[in-house]
């Protein structure tokens, strides 16, 4: 029997920010020796952090001896890094603004940068005054709203769909059917929004509580399961279509989690993962503002970049967020 808490999570997540850091690199950085970047699988590593989401929230409730004590574990884990990096980027970032520090300061856009991002409403107030052209300062944070709001979805769906349902697979799978078509037909009309929409990411969410609900049978069969999932990832590659593609991610994603044992100790050292995810976007943008990837070899800035980067994301770990676990 495979012990479940015995897996390669901690290496599977800093190897999805990582593909997210390097394709943010190649788009934002302005740069056509770096422009190859872009090319980078971000949003199959979006989608693979929304499985690893959907198989460990479910295994941190029912784990969980409360739902007040589940709602603190996850909220510990989240929000504080969270909002560190939105005030941090509001005052840091005041110094690559084109507005001096009282025209800056005294603009209300900057507090509601602050109130709409802290409530993880990113998308009512993205950009700070002056500051990347007046861009988006933190891309990356639109998934926090996701994830959050699935913390307290979470409970609901296991009242409905919990391990002593009896209807369970069937109600998951409905569900997930559904959840490919509110994606699908929205994303003709507007791909854009229909990308961030809870229902639609509910599709990557799913497959992940599906394995951990059958996790017994997914270990017996992962090795026959893999191979379906990558033929099938590709069927759907070739004909253009999303019907299979996010379950199969999501077995895909848990077996590589559930193989290679000896990346078993990966995260021993701490989590670093979730810093060098909130943090890498807005550095990018540093660099590219300041002229970095344009005056200087576009390589070296790239690799000093990602040092400052896990440099930031370990000091976060380290000197702030375990604190709060």
């Amino acid at each position: 029997m495979c012990d479940i808490t015995k897996n390669n999570f901690d290496f599977l997540r800093v190897l999805l920010a990582f593909i997210v850091f390097l394709g943010h690199l190649g788009t934002l950085s302005a740069s056509d020796e770096l422009k190859i970047l872009q090319y980078s699988p971000i949003e199959i590593a979006v989608f693979g952090f929304f499985v690893i989401s959907g198989f460990l929230i479910a295994r941190s409730y029912e784990r969980s001896s409360s739902l007040k004590s589940y709602l603190n574990k996850r909220i510990r884990r989240i929000v504080p890094a969270y909002l560190l990096v939105i005030f941090l980027c509001a005052i840091l970032l005041s110094l690559v603004s084109t507005y001096s520090f009282t025209e800056y300061f005294s603009n209300p856009q900057v507090y509601k940068y602050l109130f709409w991002n802290s409530l993880f409403l990113n998308f009512k107030a993205p950009w700070l005054p002056g500051v990347f052209g007046n861009q988006a300062v933190n891309g990356a944070l639109w998934t926090l709203k996701i994830e959050m709001s699935y913390y307290f979805c979470l409970p609901l769906v296991f009242l409905l769909f919990g391990k002593n349902n009896k209807y369970r697979n069937i109600s998951l799978v409905i569900l997930y059917f559904l959840s490919l078509i509110y994606l699908n037909y929205f994303e003709s009309v507007d791909k854009i929004s229909a990308a961030k929409q809870l229902p639609g990411t509910l599709s990557y969410f799913i497959p992940g509580m599906l394995i951990y609900f059958n996790f017994d049978q997914f270990i017996k069969h992962k090795n026959t399961l893999f191979i379906i999932a990558v033929t099938t990832v590709w069927i759907d590659l070739i004909c253009n279509i999303t019907l299979f593609s996010p379950v199969m991610i999501g077995i895909i994603v848990l077996y590589i989690a559930y193989s290679f044992k000896s990346l078993n100790n990966f995260g021993k050292y701490g989590d670093f993962t979730y810093g060098i995810y909130i943090f890498h976007f807005p550095i990018i943008r540093v660099f590219t503002t300041l002229g970095l990837f344009r005056d200087y070899n576009p390589y070296l800035m790239a690799f000093i970049c990602m040092i400052i980067v896990v440099s930031v994301g370990i000091c976060s770990w380290h000197f702030y967020e375990k604190k709060f676990l």
